[in-house]
């Protein structure tokens, strides 16, 4: 069996995070605009691969104005960083079992800083949609300290503590779809 290449349907996957406001409510959001690919080798998983574009100006934590400011210089700085990405250096334990866990590393980069991280991914399964083609699903998730990335903007309580969590939970839903010939597979 040889290598296949899977694109992300965007439509079918999630991108979303988790961070601690005030120190004590939990604000979650996501990114619309995603873009990826994985090229995977069966007969060898360790040589599977995956890269992800985020559209950072698509952030959306249901809050126009947080919005606004996450996309500012004080945070993500969009216009001079308009995209995060992440490229695997390795794929370890992966098995073609629905619900077997295994790590994506890679390195992922937002605001311009490039850091490594380590995804804990599951296998959700494979099938054959309506149109002939074929989609598999994963989930994962990691955990990252924001200042490692440049996003440093914070304001302190005036009761102790900060307005903005260090940590952001990443968590993924995502939905590929193995690329076919033309007419075959189609998105939708």
């Amino acid at each position: 069996m040889s290598v296949t290449t899977w694109k992300l349907d965007p439509t079918h996957s999630q991108v979303e995070f988790a961070v601690k406001h005030m120190m004590f409510t939990t604000v979650r959001g996501r990114f619309a605009g995603v873009d990826g690919t994985v090229r995977a080798d069966p007969a060898n998983p360790s040589n599977s691969s995956v890269e992800v574009v985020i559209d950072a100006g698509s952030i959306d934590t249901r809050a126009e104005d947080r919005d606004t400011h996450l996309r500012s210089e004080d945070f993500l700085d969009v216009e001079k960083h308009p995209q995060i990405t992440f490229r695997s250096t390795g794929v370890e334990g992966a098995h073609a079992e629905p619900g077997a866990k295994f790590k994506v590393n890679g390195e992922l980069t937002i605001r311009g800083v490039t850091r490594p991280v380590t995804l804990d991914a599951t296998y959700e399964g494979t099938g054959t949609d309506p149109w002939g083609g074929t989609r598999s699903g994963f989930s994962a998730a990691t955990k990252i300290d924001r200042r490692d990335f440049g996003l440093t903007w914070n304001q302190a309580l005036e009761t102790g503590g900060v307005l903005v969590g260090q940590d952001v939970k990443i968590e993924l839903q995502v939905q590929v779809v193995q690329e076919q010939e033309a007419g075959v597979g189609a998105e939708r």
